[in-house]
């Protein structure tokens, strides 16, 4: 597996933040908050898997372009970044060894935190 920042998708989760399209939850209400398979699905066939990965901090580039599972780290449900996405990406991030994915988280919860003060 190899695991690098998406570009695209920690350039749209910078906009969300500058914008103030956030959502202040709990450390751990992402596995409520996270979009079901069903939600993802139906997402993709409306707008795309271009639209899809701009809602993930990193690709697997092991994993072939234009499909699910080449995007990991999702940070938000669609509408809005999620301060709990964010906290458990982190956590795996470092778990799973991805420095440059684990920066990207931190500066973003730095940004919520912020906007939150």
């Amino acid at each position: 597996m190899t695991v690098r920042l998406y570009d695209k998708g920690f350039t749209h989760a910078k906009g969300l933040l500058r914008r103030g399209e956030i959502t202040h939850d709990g450390r751990d209400d992402w596995s409520e908050h996270a979009p079901s398979t069903r939600e993802n699905n139906a997402f993709i066939e409306k707008h795309g898997m271009a639209e899809f990965a701009k809602w993930h901090l990193a690709e697997d580039t092991e994993k072939t372009e234009g499909t699910r599972g080449r995007y990991l780290f999702p940070f938000g449900d669609f509408a809005k970044l999620h301060r709990c996405a964010v906290i458990s990406g982190e956590s795996r991030a470092a778990q799973y060894d991805h420095p440059g994915v684990e920066k990207a988280l931190k500066e973003l919860l730095g940004g919520i935190d912020n906007k939150a003060e």
